[in-house]
């Protein structure tokens, strides 16, 4: 009796191999397959979510200089010329038209008598220049007329101790020649030429949709078209939406101002990839998102020692996301 209960053991053996063999040829009977799962644990973390938009890196937006309203166009700078203060833009009948540092445009012809803002700016850079001999104090008095006379001589021009608003070119600082649109003997009564600052800077058309990113001082991240990442950080925000031509969404322009300036090498005018930092969760739980599970019924659930724990999710942000119902620590399983 023993020997056949080993015999009768054997030979169900010997039909459980067969019949596994015979499955391996054809048959429709076929193990299932082993799903291989690593484990990362819950982190305690601040989750920053960073969304790339694209945008251009150059020297900002040309401000396009009038001509000045007469005379013919005699010399003109070339494009990407550094103009400083004191320094001809454009010359009309060979005479020069300076830049002056200011943030007001001269709008009315200055003389001994008048006072104001535009009187203060002429003399402030009068003074700069070092024609001096008068007080800087936006009273356009006789000792003010005397030392335009003198930078009228050293220019060449009339001395008549009056400034045209035409006889020179405000702008904030040093500026960088972007676009030369006259002509040698152009008629100097349109536009002459466009600048723009001397910095690089990288500009970008928002959707309003996402203007909640743009903080004036926020952080941001550009990728360059090499894949190197440097820092910025946002100075500039419009207020007002543009709409595009062609069914666009409506946009606003931001600025992001880069310090370090040598790891541009020579990019002008380059498409970029810039990550603005929107909304933050400081001191939250947060898993890989590869961990979620939907659940069937709705929601989500992370597996914990081979079960599924509902999760309630937060805010997502570099590959991660913000959940409450498990603790720091505890392991979750990822794809391997």
């Amino acid at each position: 009796m023993r020997r056949a209960l080993v015999l009768g053991a054997g030979a169900l053996a010997c039909a459980g191999a067969i019949t596994a063999a015979a499955a391996g040829f054809g048959g429709e009977t076929t193990a299932p397959p082993v799903v291989r799962q690593a484990v990362e644990p819950v982190l305690r973390q601040t989750l920053t979510r960073i969304e790339p938009v694209n945008g251009v890196l150059g020297y900002g937006p040309p401000i396009p200089v009038p001509g000045a309203g007469q005379g013919t166009i005699t010399w003109l700078p070339a494009t990407a010329t550094v103009l400083r203060r004191g320094r001809a833009v454009f010359r009309a009948d060979d005479r020069p038209v300076p830049l002056f540092y200011g943030s007001l445009p001269l709008y009315r012809t200055l003389r001994t008598g008048l006072s104001g803002r535009d009187v203060r700016l002429v003399e402030r850079n009068l003074w700069a220049l070092g024609y001096r001999g008068f007080t800087v104090d936006g009273r356009f008095t006789p000792a003010t007329s005397a030392a335009v006379r003198v930078w009228q001589r050293k220019l060449h021009l009339p001395r008549t101790g009056v400034v045209e608003p035409s006889s020179v070119v405000v702008a904030r600082g040093t500026v960088r020649v972007a676009v030369v649109s006259a002509h040698l003997g152009d008629p100097s009564s349109g536009p002459v030429l466009s600048y723009s600052g001397t910095t690089r800077v990288v500009t970008v058309a928002l959707d309003v949709a996402l203007q909640e990113l743009a903080v004036r001082g926020s952080a941001a991240e550009i990728t360059l078209p090499a894949g190197r990442i440097v820092r910025g950080r946002v100075t500039r925000v419009g207020r007002v939406a543009s709409v595009a031509q062609q069914g666009g969404p409506a946009t606003i322009a931001v600025t992001v101002a880069i310090r370090d300036q040598k790891a541009l090498g020579r990019l002008d005018q380059a498409p970029v990839v810039v990550g603005l930092r929107g909304a933050s969760a400081e001191n939250v739980l947060t898993v890989p998102v590869t961990a979620l599970l939907a659940r069937p019924g709705g929601g989500y659930a992370v597996r914990v020692a081979g079960r599924e724990v509902p999760v309630e999710l937060g805010l997502f942000a570099d590959g991660r996301v913000e959940v409450r119902g498990v603790t720091e620590g505890t392991l979750v399983g990822v794809p391997s």
